[in-house]
């Protein structure tokens, strides 16, 4: 007898693409089975004037955790570092392109970026980071899903836009990169281009299946970039980036704390054993706070 799963997920076009990319990996794992997407609106999508990490989980946390659907697929980077509801994560697949890239106008020239560019982001982190880089350009606040923000270069409402490779590439507009821009000067968000696998915490049946598809480097990973802006506070609203990487059995975790304007930065990089991930996050937040003489701003200048 098929036992069929119930799939929590966005209604975006990006969302539902992960959640695909997710439940062919399932099925491998457990052919006997079947997960239906099951797309929900968030408080985030109704609203993408205002929209923060939680506004985009919530509600389909809170329907795992009811029982109106048995899994959950998210951005890693939207869940909440401090998450409230009755749910655990378990499963990070293996995590794709963690860069960001800039996709301009075909006529734009996005090596020497020229004075004046208007470049669209609503991230604060991406923000100080572009004016870092070019402090002569413009940062266009702009929400909206990928396509949406694609057709704003395509309109010629802005130049160019900041988005994450993983998620170009998960939507097949791979073509669309015009530059992938340096890991190391633009550090992503915590979580970025990995999922997380959400499922009620004594849900052993769904437990054995979804570990099936747990990636350990990845969870380490997103662990320790989780763990560091938890000890800020910190979601999607927040001029921090944070990296990490695995090999063999060491985990590397390069932090980087800026101001809204990028005038100045923090940088933390330390290496610790893969099983002391949680740990060395708040290590690394320790480092960056001892750093800084005064509390900085969470906001734009």
């Amino acid at each position: 007898m098929t036992v069929a799963f119930r799939v929590g997920s966005r209604r975006s076009p990006l969302a539902l693409a992960q959640t695909g990319l997710v439940v062919r990996s399932l099925r491998r794992a457990a052919p006997e089975s079947e997960f239906v997407i099951v797309p929900i609106t968030t408080a985030g999508d109704r609203n993408r004037s205002v929209g923060s990490s939680p506004d985009f989980t919530d509600r389909i946390s809170a329907a795992v955790e009811s029982g109106e659907v048995d899994l959950a697929v998210h951005s890693a980077k939207d869940l909440p570092t401090r998450p409230e509801r009755d749910v655990r994560v378990a499963a990070f697949p293996r995590r794709g392109d963690p860069s960001d890239a800039l996709v301009g106008r075909r006529d734009l020239d996005l090596i020497a970026i020229p004075d004046g560019t208007r470049i669209g982001s609503s991230s604060v982190r991406r923000r100080a980071q572009l004016l870092r880089e070019w402090p002569r350009v413009t940062v266009v606040e702009v929400r909206g899903n990928v396509g949406t923000r694609l057709d704003m270069v395509d309109r010629g409402s802005v130049d160019a836009v900041v988005l994450a490779v993983a998620g170009l590439r998960r939507l097949g507009s791979a073509d669309r990169i015009g530059r992938r821009l340096s890991i190391r000067r633009f550090v992503p968000a915590p979580g970025q281009g990995a999922l997380a696998v959400e499922i009620r915490p004594r849900d052993r049946t769904l437990d054995r299946i979804v570990r099936a598809i747990d990636h350990p480097p990845t969870r380490a990973a997103v662990t320790a970039e989780r763990s560091c802006a938890a000890a800020f506070g910190a979601d999607c609203n927040f001029p921090l980036g944070v990296l990490g990487r695995v090999r063999g059995e060491v985990l590397s975790l390069h932090a980087e704390l800026l101001e809204p304007g990028g005038r100045r930065s923090v940088r933390v990089e330390r290496a610790a054993g893969v099983g002391t991930a949680a740990s060395l996050g708040r290590l690394v937040a320790a480092e960056i706070v001892r750093a800084t003489e005064s509390p900085w701003p969470r906001s734009g200048p």
